[in-house]
């Protein structure tokens, strides 16, 4: 049965359906109606809407549902998550409270390599509950599609089962997933001091095995100041492409890595972080179809410098946003709360950090002809929340829950 959304009192985010991400200028710019409509088909797609004056359907014929004046918007789309992990790192947090550096401890053989003792000893059926549960819980805050990586496996056996926890979830979740091989997130334990020969690991076989089962949709290297160089990261990206893994990558989070040129020049969906990011950097993204994906969650927990956010939309760039929600260096799934951070401390205005966690976002996941936006064929996977003041109330309450209702 159709179903009817009828007494929106804001109807925000809406693009034309060929409009697939939003770049400079174009960040600013948002449709939206007051006191409106929105139907939605058989299939779970948006088939009209319009103002309220304007409605004109038998009711009868639909299921309705009642905003009560709230405001309905795409759900988040959060394009770099690392949610499938086994356990806590809460000592790191305490450590990073003393003073320590998030280099310094994975220096001493913590942080991701503490993740993968960790996931190594945990079954495939626990790590997916518990993914599961982190999944509920983003999906009540409204978030309505998901990247997730592997990276805490480190072998090939553990990257296999991360990759097929995901696949599961996948098939058992109301949202929209999509995965990343993330082996080169960090080099193994028992290859400490042989970083090449963890490369060919990865390269002959993990990214053969994990193409066999088909469990991969994109590829990611932590390209970065002591973890793989430039050249590591081409040669990863190289053998991912054979086997049609498209690259999305971490570059410039803790230095300006080369991790963006590599990106641009393997025709990366997204280059992520860009904490350390340079003029040069934005430069290379200009003219390129690689979405600079930012997270500054990971900024306000680590306490490290933001991602020159405004340089970039000033530069003619779109950016997304994420929560790379992670045990070490981000635990938090909140996109309102991200929503909020870029414009507290990014300067993004409301509609700028709203497009970029909607609809761009989407792009960064390659979901953006079916999500992020309000527009007609798109899928309805749309949040109500209670009746606010206007767009801009949503990062300006940015501890409020302001959901009534998630719509997949």
């Amino acid at each position: 049965m159709k179903k009817l959304i009828q007494n929106i009192g804001i109807l925000a985010c809406i693009q034309p359906r060929e409009r697939l991400r939003l770049q400079g200028e174009q960040m600013n710019e948002m449709g939206i109606l007051h006191h409106a409509y929105l139907l939605i088909d058989d299939n779970g797609r948006i088939e009209a809407f319009g103002g309220m004056n304007d409605l004109d359907i038998p009711e009868e014929q639909l299921q309705i549902i009642d905003a009560e004046g709230g405001c309905v918007l795409p759900t988040w789309c959060d394009p770099h998550t690392h949610i499938v992990y086994a356990g806590s790192r809460e000592g790191e947090f305490v450590d990073k409270i003393r003073g320590l550096s998030y280099a310094e401890i994975a220096r001493r053989g913590g942080g991701i390599l503490n993740s993968a003792d960790l996931l190594h000893n945990t079954s495939e059926d626990v790590l997916f509950e518990a993914a599961m549960g982190r999944l509920r819980e983003m999906e009540d805050a409204g978030t309505g599609c998901v990247e997730i990586k592997s990276g805490y496996g480190l072998n090939t056996a553990d990257e296999l089962k991360m990759l097929r926890v995901i696949k599961r979830m996948k098939e058992a979740a109301r949202i929209k997933i999509v995965s990343t091989f993330l082996g080169a997130h960090a080099v193994g334990r028992q290859y400490v001091g042989r970083q090449k020969e963890y490369v060919d690991l990865i390269v002959n076989e993990m990214i053969p095995f994990v193409a066999e089962e088909g469990l991969a949709d994109y590829i990611d290297v932590f390209c970065d100041d002591g973890f793989f160089t430039p050249e590591e990261t081409a040669r990863i990206l190289e053998i991912g492409a054979t086997y049609n893994m498209r690259p999305k990558i971490h570059a410039c989070e803790l230095a300006s890595s080369g991790g963006v040129e590599v990106g641009v020049r393997h025709q990366a969906l997204s280059v992520d972080h860009l904490e350390s990011a340079t003029d040069d950097d934005i430069a290379l993204l200009r003219d390129s179809d690689t979405m600079p994906t930012l997270l500054p969650g990971t900024s306000f927990f680590l306490n490290m410098p933001y991602a020159p956010a405004r340089r970039m939309i000033e530069a003619g760039l779109g950016i997304a946003l994420a929560s790379d929600c992670n045990p070490g260096s981000t635990p938090s799934l909140d996109m309102k709360f991200v929503v909020s951070l870029a414009c507290i401390k990014m300067r993004l205005q409301p509609v700028e950090a709203i497009n970029a966690a909607t609809l761009n976002a989407a792009y960064a996941i390659g979901l953006s002809h079916d999500y992020g936006s309000i527009s007609l064929g798109k899928r309805a996977s749309l949040i109500i929340t209670v009746p606010i003041p206007s767009i801009d109330y949503i990062p300006y309450a940015y501890t409020r829950n302001i959901v009534k209702e998630v719509i997949f």
